[in-house]
């Protein structure tokens, strides 16, 4: 179970516009903030991260990938519309995954540094 988990940003204040919309219409937002970090905290109490790297530029990891789970599927599409609206890139529209169409409901895309999200749903529509 993931409590707590982080990316790397090269320009903070635009990664915070793109995280407070995606934030805001999964539930979550800011908890605090650093001139080198900015938390969000859904509620739940998972927080997710997004900063500077202590050291270096910050890079995609290859096969690194985080996910936001959702309410229900109207929020699953609604998140991959703001995320692609916002300049984000689509790694795959929302829709079942699996042959369980109860089951696997997500959409992925990439933020506006290259790191891959995957919002979803587990179980049929709520």
């Amino acid at each position: 179970m993931l409590t707590v988990g982080r990316y790397g940003t090269r320009d903070l204040a635009r990664a915070g516009s793109f995280y407070d919309a995606i934030a805001g219409l999964l539930g979550a937002g800011r908890a605090f903030e650093r001139p080198d970090l900015i938390a969000y905290k859904g509620a739940d109490g998972a927080m997710f991260l997004i900063g500077t790297p202590l050291a270096g530029d910050a890079s995609v990891g290859n096969g690194t990938q985080m996910g936001f789970a959702a309410p229900n599927r109207a929020t699953v599409n609604a998140v991959h519309a703001k995320a692609l609206e916002l300049g984000g890139t689509c790694e795959g529209s929302p829709g079942v995954r699996g042959p369980d169409p109860n089951g696997f409901y997500g959409a992925y895309f990439r933020d506006l540094d290259g790191n891959k999200i995957t919002v979803f749903r587990m179980g049929p529509e709520a």
